[in-house]
């Protein structure tokens, strides 16, 4: 479903955000719902890396642990092929 809202922005960011949209293909409307839609999935994720990290996980090193995991179970496959 949709609505139709007003809202005012500055003459420079309508021109960019028409600019953006009309190279993406996308009418103003869909290009600025997409960019809405980014900034609040930003927003969520951050809080919850905020909360992740607050609780004391490392994601950081969890990901790099992964990673060096992942890379030895490719060499004992590939290495033994």
């Amino acid at each position: 479903m949709t609505k139709k809202v007003t809202l005012s922005f500055p003459d420079d960011t309508i021109e960019e955000a028409r600019r953006f949209a009309e190279r993406d293909g996308m009418s103003l409307s869909a290009w600025m719902d997409q960019a809405a839609r980014e900034k609040a999935l930003r927003e969520v994720f951050s809080a919850h890396a905020a909360a992740l990290s607050r609780a004391g996980f490392d994601l950081e090193a969890d990901a790099l642990a992964d990673e060096r995991e992942a890379a030895m179970v490719d060499a004992a496959i590939f290495r033994a092929a």
